[in-house]
């Protein structure tokens, strides 16, 4: 009786394993490489891998960051150029392409703009031309006055961009 408990014990452990979830990390080498094997062929990743520096080497964006109070009201901007000759594509993770926050003297966080908003989770993309501009615009209403840090963040998983600014509210 001792020998059918423990073969039933082993294929059971043997099923729970090979049925078990698993990290990426652990799945084979073939199963985790999206491009097919061969013996004899060298695989493709070195190929791409040698294709993408070239193209951002190329690329260039440059940001530039506003600041406007008036009246316990403050005006964020955002913009950032393509300066490059060739078309830029930036991508983001999620439906959220930037952010603003403002943090007081002491560095804690009194505002954010994305607070408490909900954004879609597909991945986005935006493609810039030679010398356009993508611009972000957003108020932050009923500052209380004092001296504030603002940061501003390109959430772009390539060309990711983030600029601080002081400003003071009376």
């Amino acid at each position: 009786m001792n020998t059918r408990l423990a073969i039933s014990l082993l294929i059971a452990g043997a099923l729970a394993f090979a049925c078990g979830p698993r990290s990426h990390s652990e799945a084979p080498a073939a199963l985790a490489s999206a491009f097919p094997t061969s013996p004899s062929s060298p695989p493709a990743p070195e190929k791409i891998s040698r294709r993408t520096p070239a193209k951002r080497s190329t690329a260039k964006i440059e940001s530039q960051f506003d600041i406007q109070v008036k009246d316990r009201t403050v005006r964020f901007a955002l913009d950032v150029t393509n300066a490059g000759a060739k078309h830029v594509q930036l991508d983001f993770a999620n439906g959220q392409a930037y952010d603003f926050a403002v943090v007081d003297s002491v560095g804690r966080e009194v505002w954010r703009w994305s607070s408490g908003r909900f954004f879609t989770q597909g991945v986005q993309n935006k493609q810039l031309s030679h010398a356009e501009t993508m611009q972000a615009r957003e108020l932050w209403k009923r500052a209380a006055p004092g001296r504030y840090t603002a940061i501003a963040t390109l959430r772009s998983a390539n060309f990711p961009v983030e600029q601080h600014a002081d400003f003071v509210v009376h």
